[in-house]
């Protein structure tokens, strides 16, 4: 006995360390657990909804089923193949890029206009701080609703005054060449307001000493817009790029109320087609597929966004 006692000296004190590390990771973890349960209807939520219903999307476009009874089968990458060289889904990524561009830019330059107009804090500016952004609160089926009541060919409110002063008016969404800019008019609408927010914020962090300093010595409000504020609104410029972006592709409940993608999928944007695929055609693999696409997309944009963000930051 007395010469295994040497031996067994160093397996105990080789493990002193280790309890010492456990003890220490089960006091934070008792400490911590009433955290982990009010977290855990949230984790649960997240898991099923989006990490388990991204795995589907990624398995189910792995494969294929003709009908809704016919067994499946394992395709591989041929979804993927057929989305891509599917005319209509060219044509809904062209419709998304018109659209995404079209919406963006004047959401966003009127967002800055409305923010500068109203960056002083009173009574007026508060009013209508909160009258611009009423739209965003409104349901999008709502207001795409009130739209096609508006943009209704001969009884529409807006053919009844531009009637007056037209002798031809354009059929808003019933033209090919004009469906997809009508349907633009009511995200600008909805979107501008939130966008104001953003730059309302951003002009919060603009230094009022730097602002005083340039208009004693001589600056104008154009030349401090150009050299003090839109610098100083950079990274608000790009995080709301990259939100207007998502909403460009996220936003499709307007186009199911008013057009269904028509007239000759001229409104047809990628969500539509996904919805086309998956519920009209019960192509599952396909719109499957189509998802993965867009969503690779949107990673590749948004991390390349967020890394230019980064990269502005720390050369600052």
């Amino acid at each position: 006995m007395s010469l295994a006692e040497p031996a067994a000296l160093p397996v105990a004190a080789s493990a002193a360390p280790r309890l010492r590390v456990l003890k220490r990771f089960l006091g934070r973890f008792k400490a911590s657990l009433p955290a982990y349960l009010l977290l855990l209807p949230s984790l649960v939520f997240l898991a099923l909804f989006t990490y388990g219903a991204m795995g589907r999307v990624l398995i189910d476009a792995l494969y294929q089923r003709a009908t809704p009874k016919a067994p499946v089968r394992f395709v591989g990458l041929d979804n993927i193949a057929a989305v891509l060289a599917d005319p209509a889904f060219t044509g809904a990524v062209v419709n998304n890029l018109v659209y995404a561009i079209g919406t963006a830019i004047p959401s966003i330059g009127l967002a800055l206009l409305f923010a500068l107009a109203l960056s002083r804090t009173n009574a007026v500016s508060s009013a209508l701080r909160a009258a611009l952004f009423l739209p965003v609160l409104i349901p999008m089926v709502a207001a795409s609703a009130l739209f096609l009541f508006i943009f209704l060919p001969n009884v529409g409110l807006l053919d009844y005054y531009i009637g007056r002063l037209l002798p031809v008016v354009p059929n808003w969404l019933g033209d090919p060449d004009i469906a997809l800019y009508a349907i633009m008019v009511i995200t600008i609408w909805k979107n501008a307001g939130y966008y104001m927010l953003f730059f309302l914020a951003g002009l919060q962090a603009v230094p009022e000493d730097v602002m005083e300093a340039a208009h004693l010595d001589g600056a104008g409000p154009f030349m401090r817009l150009r050299y003090i504020i839109l610098p100083e609104l950079k990274p608000t410029f790009l995080f709301v790029i990259v939100i207007a972006t998502l909403n460009a592709v996220t936003q499709v409940d307007h186009v199911f109320v008013m057009t269904k993608g028509g007239p000759s999928n001229s409104t047809n944007l990628v969500l539509f087609y996904i919805y086309q695929q998956a519920v009209e055609h019960y192509d599952i693999g396909k719109a499957s597929a189509a998802t993965l696409l867009t969503l690779a997309a949107l990673m590749g944009l948004t991390a390349l966004s967020f890394r230019t963000m980064a990269n502005r930051e720390g050369g600052a």
